[in-house]
This record gives structure tokens, C-alpha cells and sequence, in this order.
């Protein structure tokens, strides 16, 4: 008897590890036992990020193939034919590699329009775009990731909508068509990268957006939106292990002060409407991936602005792939004809997946033009403050219990993200005086 209690044991706990390694969402009933085995795997995080990546490998396999046969033959000093020009914009480019031009100094902005008015009314504007946009994309985020749609017929059972790739593909398409429209109607540089350059930060970026609408099934808006402003702690990190970099004290001191108000948060609301450890450790893995994916993106966009480019450029060429990547990915599954028969069953749902679109893809050329006009120290003001209204706003609209001690911590997290852009900016002013008083000493 003893033996047989310590063998139920260990399957059970089998069972619980397989569960959280798989990720089944706790507020969600299990599906029915007549359910098909593939909608039964469907369930699973884990299973659909996998299903994701072999349909982006039907698009990235045959593409390196290709890239390294047209290398390895001399493409570019043999090739000739109609195909030539797309050929050598896709693998080779038009240029070489050369550093772009250095940002414009803040004074340097300020200069070609003198006027304080039309300065603060350019600031107001992008601040309220920015806010707009970005509160109006978190509050449907969370509409469309956690709340059930109601049939437009009556008795019919509502359902919540469940593929995050979807959701990427409509954010994508549309920020694909408003950045080509863009380039079409502006002067833009001319475009030396090699197309396939931007496919690695597409894919990065692909897979950290699946993450961040993926977490939502698992995990409160306010703990990913804190879990998200908290993602200079494993970039120090790295940055020390990896690079050995070195940090300032006040970056160490802030950093601190993020994980124990994070920490804070976390623990104090602990027992609220998710207490599933299954829950918080899905979500934990996969805001995690997202962190990851996210650096990686940003990392390699820094390295592709070594060609001469605009921003709306690279939205233009990382989009481009994306909606490569999701759209085949979608159909080999199925999910785009699903998504499309979950519209039709749920007009509300086609409204919302539109306007979301609309917000990220207008809010990344806010983004673009607020740095271009007021450099990256007021975009993260602006990003914060943004981040501190979403969470007020996300327990507003959806309920979500904050003990007094977790706003503290909340409270916390901002205090030290706006010390961290404070200390950087006199940094970045006692430097510039330093260089122009050895000016002065010089003449």
C-alpha cells in the first residue's frame, strides 16, 4: 500500500509539473471531454509558441537557403534578368555599411523653431498622441485577451477569443500600409540594408509581442506593465555578465528600488482573483521570453542603423517580414480563417482587433516623431507617466484589488524610473559642459 500511495504521488506531481511546464490558463474551464485531441493541445502556451515557430520556419529556411546559394554564386558580379534588381535588394543591398549621422542635440531641435509656444504646443501634441494611443492600446489589449464576447443571438454562448498571432498580424499589416504610405509621400534616404537584415528583428519582435498578448491569459495588466518597466534589471545584468560593462551608483540604487517595489506589488496582491501558482509561473516564463525578445529586437535595430535609414524605414522593413512571418503562420494552423469566423460571430471583436491596430501603428510614428523633436529623455517621461495612467486606468475599467502596500510599491517603481532618466540627463549635461568649458580654456 505504501508503495502504491508513493507511485500516485509521483504522478500526480508528473501532472503538476507537466501542467506548468505547459501552461494551462486557471481562470479557464478545462475543455470538454468530446473536445478533439488538437484543440486539447491547442490549449497549451507552450504547444501554439512551438506550432508559431515551425510556421515561421517554412518562410526562414527556405529563405537562408536561398540567401547562401545566391552568395556563394557570385550573385551580384554574375546576375543579370529582371529578377536582378529584387535580388540584390533582398541578400546584397545598395550600399555599404557606414555609421549614420549623429542625433541632434536638444539645442539643436530647439534652434529651428524659436518660438516657446509652437515648441510647447508640439510637446503637448505628442505627449497626448502618445498617451492616447497607448492607453487606448492597453485598455483593449486587455478587452480583447481576458473578457468573454457575447453571441449576437440570444442563448448563444459567449467565448473569448484565444490566438495572440492574429492579433499581431492586424497590429502589423496596418503599421506595414501607415509607414509605406509614409515613405511614399516623404523624402526618405536612400535604402542600403540588405532586406533580409531586418527578418531577425521581425521574428524577435513577433515573438515578444505573441508573449506580451499570450501573458495577459495568465497574469494581471498591471503586474505585465510593472513587469515590463522592470526590464533594466536583467539588462544590467547582462550587461555586467555578458559585456562587463560598468554602472553608475544611482543605476545600481534604482535598480534596487524597482525589484523592491515590484517585489511589493507582487506579494501583497498575491492572493487576489489569480492565485494559481500555474498562473504565475506561465506568466513569469513568458514575460520573460518576452524581455528577452524585446532586447534582442532593439539590440538588432541599433546594429542595422549603422545603414543609412529613418525610423519609418526600419518600421516599414521589420513590419514587412512580420506580416510574412504571421500570415503564413496563420494559415498553415488555420487560425486566420478561425479568427476571420470569430468576427463574423462577434462584430464588437472586429471593431476592437481594428482600432487596436490603429493605436500601435499611429503610436509608433508618435514615437518616431517625438524623439526627432524632443530627443529619447522626454519620449521616457512622457513612456512613463504613460505606464503609471495604464495601470490606474486597467484597475479602473477591470477591477483589478491593489492593496495599499502594492500602490506603495507601484509608487516605488516610477519613483525610480524617473530618478533613473533625472540622474542620465545631468549626466549627460555635466558632459556637454565639461567639453564646452575645455572649448573654452582651448580659444
Amino acid at each position: 500500500m505504501a508503495v502504491k500511495g508513493g507511485s500516485c504521488v509521483i504522478v500526480r506531481s508528473l501532472l503538476l509539473f507537466l501542467v506548468l511546464l505547459l501552461g494551462v490558463s486557471a481562470e479557464d474551464p478545462p475543455p470538454a471531454a468530446a473536445a478533439p485531441a488538437q484543440y486539447l493541445w491547442g490549449e497549451f502556451w507552450m504547444v501554439r509558441f512551438f506550432l508559431n515557430i515551425a510556421g515561421y520556419g517554412t518562410i526562414l529556411i527556405p529563405g537562408y537557403i536561398l540567401i547562401q546559394y545566391f552568395k556563394r554564386k557570385n550573385y551580384l558580379e554574375t546576375g543579370r534578368g529582371i529578377c536582378f534588381p529584387l535580388i540584390k535588394s533582398c541578400v546584397f543591398g545598395h550600399e555599404s555599411k557606414s555609421l549614420a549621422p549623429d542625433e541632434p542635440s536638444s539645442a539643436a531641435r530647439l534652434e529651428g523653431d524659436p518660438s516657446t509656444t509652437q515648441q510647447a504646443l508640439k510637446l503637448l501634441f505628442c505627449a497626448a498622441g502618445l498617451q492616447i494611443s497607448y492607453l487606448t492600446w492597453g485598455v483593449l489589449q486587455e478587452r480583447v485577451m481576458t473578457r468573454t464576447y457575447t453571441g449576437t443571438e440570444p442563448g448563444t454562448p459567449g467565448e473569448k477569443f484565444r490566438d495572440s498571432q492574429f492579433l499581431v498580424f492586424m497590429n502589423r499589416i496596418l503599421a506595414l500600409t501607415v509607414a509605406g504610405i509614409y515613405c511614399a509621400l516623404t523624402k526618405q534616404p536612400r535604402h542600403g540594408a540588405p532586406m533580409y537584415k531586418y527578418s531577425f528583428a521581425s521574428l524577435s519582435n513577433v515573438l515578444s509581442s505573441w508573449c506580451q498578448y499570450e501573458a495577459l491569459k495568465f497574469i494581471s495588466f498591471p503586474t505585465q506593465v510593472l513587469a515590463k518597466a522592470s526590464k533594466v534589471i536583467p539588462v544590467m545584468l547582462m550587461g555586467k555578465l555578458v559585456s562587463h560593462k560598468s554602472y553608475e551608483y544611482w543605476e545600481y540604487f534604482t535598480a534596487v528600488l524597482i525589484s523592491i517595489g515590484v517585489s511589493m506589488f507582487l506579494l501583497s496582491n498575491g492572493e487576489g482573483s489569480r492565485p494559481s501558482g500555474v498562473t504565475t509561473f506561465s506568466g513569469v516564463v513568458i514575460l520573460t521570453g518576452y524581455i528577452a525578445f524585446d532586447s534582442f529586437t532593439s539590440n538588432w535595430q541599433d546594429s542595422l542603423f549603422k545603414y543609412k535609414m529613418s525610423s519609418v524605414q526600419m518600421m516599414f522593413g521589420v513590419n514587412l517580414f512580420s506580416c510574412l512571418f504571421t500570415v503564413f503562420s496563420l494559415l498553415e494552423q488555420g487560425g486566420l480563417q478561425e479568427a476571420i469566423r470569430f468576427m463574423s460571430r462577434h462584430p464588437d471583436f472586429a471593431f476592437h482587433a481594428a482600432l487596436l491596430s490603429v493605436c500601435s501603428a499611429f503610436g509608433q510614428l508618435f514615437i518616431f516623431y517625438t524623439i526627432n523633436k524632443f530627443g529619447a529623455a522626454v519620449f521616457t517621461i512622457i513612456m512613463t507617466l504613460r505606464q503609471a495612467l495604464a495601470i490606474l486606468l486597467s484597475c479602473l475599467l477591470y477591477g483589478h484589488p491593489v492593496t495599499p502596500i502594492g500602490s506603495v510599491g507601484v509608487a516605488v517603481v516610477f519613483l525610480a524610473l524617473f530618478l533613473r532618466v533625472y540622474a542620465r540627463s545631468r549626466m549627460k549635461w555635466k558632459g556637454r559642459k565639461a567639453v564646452d568649458n575645455a572649448a573654452v580654456q582651448k580659444v
